[in-house]
């Protein structure tokens, strides 16, 4: 029994942030083989539950970039990766002192410092609500600069071309579906993975077999061993009705 492990944004939801009919159809008749369907994302559990549940989907979701894998069934948190405190504490100081929006995660909950138009249009985009207490070329320069600062201490990278993500230095889309790999029981060679942003680099790179939609940043899109359609174009689902045709 194989598994797919399936980054959500801009992968199987396009920026509208809708599961359409023929992707929903697809993953759930995946499923229903008895192959295995991990949706892999750097979104928040609580953000991308809903999804699962309109796909019919029950295996284990990795989450937080790989921070966390959590049971959609009961909610619980089956792995925890926080960033240590000082570090988290080094890392917020330096975003803000370039002059960027902030977002922190605690207990599945968004916290911001206030209220901006960066966070309305975040918590917006995943159903969220705020907790009170930008440009992709910036942030490209964000990146560039802190991750040899933060080397060996802090996982750096974008998620979209818009959002720059910290985590424990242990954490990766890679690390997460391995956990999940070895408490459901599959391996990578059995894995076929698929992507498109510069976060899906390690999921890629541990599946025995990596997929990018058309759209893909470049390193996916050259890593990938098969490109498919573009997430506009529904390339997830071309991908599992193939596979579903191999069966039949």
């Amino acid at each position: 029994m194989g598994a797919f492990a399936l980054d959500l944004d801009r992968t199987l939801i396009a920026e509208d942030g809708v599961l359409r009919p023929r992707t929903r159809e697809a993953l759930a008749r995946t499923r229903a083989t008895g192959t295995h369907v991990v949706v892999v994302t750097g979104r928040m559990f609580r953000a991308v539950r809903p999804y699962l549940e309109q796909a019919r989907l029950d295996d284990l979701v990795v989450c937080y970039q790989g921070a966390v894998v959590a049971d959609p069934a009961t909610g619980e948190f089956l792995l925890h990766v926080p960033i240590p405190l000082a570090e988290a504490r080094e890392a917020m100081d330096a975003v803000l002192a370039a002059g960027f929006h902030l977002n922190c995660y605690l207990d599945d909950l968004l916290f911001v410092a206030e209220v901006t138009p960066e966070a309305r249009a975040y918590a917006d985009f995943q159903h969220l609500e705020i907790h009170a207490v930008g440009d992709p070329a910036a942030l490209d320069e964000l990146e560039a600069e802190l991750e040899p600062h933060f080397a060996g201490r802090l996982f750096i990278s974008k998620s979209l071309p818009y959002f720059l993500e910290f985590a424990h230095p242990d954490v990766s889309k890679g690390s997460g579906l391995e956990f999940v790999a070895d408490r459901v029981g599959f391996r990578p060679q059995e894995t076929v993975a698929c992507g498109d942003g510069e976060n899906d680099r390690e999921l890629l790179d541990w599946a025995g077999f990596g997929v990018a939609v058309a759209n893909a940043h470049e390193d996916v899109l050259a890593r990938a061993d098969l490109v498919v359609p573009s997430v506009q174009e529904e390339g997830v689902a071309v991908l599992l009705e193939a596979y579903l045709d191999s069966l039949a």
